[in-house]
């Protein structure tokens, strides 16, 4: 008896991260959204930020940032999401690789050229994807852009502005 209540303890203390979120979101951002009160950072990518600029194949300046999300934002209106925890970040989001049916939101978004492979935490397991997005063209390899991480850097140091901090360097695409 006491086995089974120790059981039933240690099995109701596991993290609740550990459970799948399943249901409709909310999109923060390119690679951010919010099921059921959490924040999910999508696992093995990284979006353009919402306000950054790309330069597209007629070398104009166009949202990327916005695209990102619009189109993340289009892709589940109305649909059911599955998110598998993976990790934690650190400011405490939960980082999961997402699905609608059988597609891998953070495929989807590489593969459109909107997202790029973060090979450090994916394993290089986008890297096919983000190749044949950057030798068709599509999304962001289309011009040219700023790494993302790059952007957020220059944004969070002092006097940081879109304009500059999309079109600098370095990080430059």
């Amino acid at each position: 008896m006491h086995l089974a209540c120790a059981l039933v303890i240690i099995i109701s203390a596991a993290p609740a991260a550990a459970r799948d979120l399943v249901g409709q979101v909310s999109i923060v951002d390119g690679d951010t959204l919010d099921i059921h009160d959490e924040r999910i950072r999508l696992w093995g990518i990284d979006a353009p930020e919402s306000t950054q600029l790309c330069r597209g194949r007629d070398r104009r300046p166009y949202r990327c940032g916005a695209l990102a999300a619009n189109t993340l934002d289009a892709f589940v209106r109305a649909k059911t999401v599955r998110c598998t925890p993976v990790d934690d970040d650190r400011y405490g989001r939960i980082v999961a690789r997402c699905a609608v049916g059988k597609v891998d939101l953070g495929q989807m978004l590489v593969s459109r050229g909107l997202a790029v492979e973060e090979p450090q935490y994916s394993h290089g397991h986008y890297g096919a994807d983000q190749l044949a997005a950057r030798r068709a063209g599509r999304g962001i390899w289309a011009g040219r852009f700023v790494e993302p991480s790059f952007y957020r850097a220059c944004m969070h140091a002092a006097g940081g502005r879109v304009s500059e901090c999309s079109d600098g360097t370095p990080g430059w695409r």
